[in-house]
């Protein structure tokens, strides 16, 4: 078992990365009232889920059907020829409300939500600190003009936002909602989302929102999702009091569609080069690091971040994550460390990867993996060391690995 915490070539971290390969273990994850249970929990536990991780301070469920049936790769299979449902009331929803609640949000995104984000539509964000660090890359919905949502990945958006505004006092609320979301992803979604919502559901441009009721409840409807298919998000609203009511109906409605309840499928998102917080990137990654520097507008006047945003451009950046092709056996589960990444000459660890798995649209292993810029070239050799197979050989490859330019979540419906 290697002893490495720090790998030379890489920025220093002050909390390091924990590169140990430690394996994985029998231990089973405690239930307790400390970590939340979604609205959905008791729904998805009866689909079957058999798996979970936490997400947001709540139980996340990541596999249903069992590895001798075929496992995450056959939930893939649902998710890229039918239809799916994925409970993600992890992404919890934050509330900006009030007078300045454009004002404030500006304030936290690095992008201009002025320009970029008029009513009833949504847009990927990033809010970085004020080192430039990475804390959310949540979905932002704007459902009023005075009224934003901050449907977030895996950090706690609701502190940070209170305690900035504890100092800048906007005129807005900043609270969490009883609104929990699920998503319906797959090639068949349109059809089904047809059936339960009417033809309107056809008319929502890509993040676009639309207002609607389910079998008697409100819901907001996005048309968004974390599979790079065409999908979509339904945000129940009084979720915990509405969910008996919701799910089983759109089960019930997608039987004609071979509907099936999975997992998030990490594996196409990995393809479409979509990245995961906590796992892909943390509070000590600037945008530059990750992928997303796409996402930080210098020429917006102020918001928090920007100052040292800028002066890390200039700088530049010395690691990157970067796309690789990786040999060995399929990697059909999720990666319980990160793997380390050898240089071909020399053997020494250069990288580490933070996410990998078997693509079926590739016909390999895909990874994402953290390395210094002797390493970003494309057609670069390196080794990757695997829990199974040992050291095995990898290729420095495009990211997205496969429909870069989202083609398939973009179609006309």
């Amino acid at each position: 078992m290697t002893q490495t915490l720090v790998i030379d070539g890489l920025k220093p971290r002050r909390v390091p990365i924990n590169l140990r390969q430690s394996g994985n273990s029998d231990a089973r994850i405690l239930i307790s009232t400390r970590i939340r249970k979604s609205p959905w929990w008791h729904l998805s536990k009866a689909a079957g889920c058999w798996a979970y991780t936490t997400y947001n301070h709540l139980y996340h469920p990541r596999a249903y059907i069992k590895p001798e049936d075929g496992g995450l790769l056959e939930e893939y299979r649902y998710l890229t020829q039918h239809v799916s449902m994925w409970d993600v009331a992890v992404e919890r929803q934050i509330q900006v409300k009030g007078p300045d609640a454009a004002d404030f949000v500006n304030l936290l995104i690095t992008r201009d939500v002025h320009a970029l984000l008029p009513t009833m539509q949504a847009r990927y964000v990033i809010l970085c600190n004020q080192y430039g660090g990475v804390i959310n890359d949540p979905v932002l919905l704007r459902v009023a003009d005075d009224e934003f949502w901050f449907s977030i990945s895996d950090s706690d958006v609701l502190l940070w936002a209170q305690g900035v505004n504890s100092g800048a006092r906007y005129n807005v609320a900043i609270n969490e909602i009883d609104v929990a979301p699920v998503q319906i992803q797959g090639p068949k979604s349109a059809a089904l989302m047809e059936k339960m919502f009417g033809s309107q559901v056809r008319q929502i441009p890509y993040y676009g929102l639309l207002q609607a009721s389910l079998n008697g409840h409100a819901v907001t409807i996005s048309r968004t999702g974390f599979s790079a298919e065409i999908g979509f998000e339904i945000y129940l609203h009084d979720a915990m009091l509405h969910a008996d009511d919701v799910w089983p109906y759109i089960l019930e409605q997608g039987e004609e569609f071979n509907l099936r309840v999975i997992a998030p499928s990490h594996i196409r998102r990995l393809e479409a080069g979509i990245l995961s917080y906590g796992q892909d990137m943390d509070i000590e990654n600037n945008p530059y690091e990750v992928r997303l520097g796409w996402q930080v507008d210098l020429d917006k006047r102020d918001f928090i971040g920007r100052d040292a945003l800028a002066r890390i451009k200039a700088e530049g950046v010395t690691q990157r994550l970067v796309g690789l092709k990786v040999g060995g056996e399929p990697i059909t589960w999720y990666n319980e460390d990160f793997y380390l990444v050898k240089d071909v000459d020399t053997g020494h660890d250069v990288g580490y990867v933070t996410s990998a798995f078997w693509s079926p649209n590739v016909g390999s292993n895909i990874a994402l993996a953290v390395m210094p810029p002797t390493h970003w070239k494309r057609g670069t050799r390196v080794n990757v060391g695997l829990p199974n197979d040992g050291v095995v050989d990898a290729e420095v490859v495009r990211v997205p690995f496969f429909d870069p330019t989202k083609q398939r979540p973009k179609t006309v419906l």
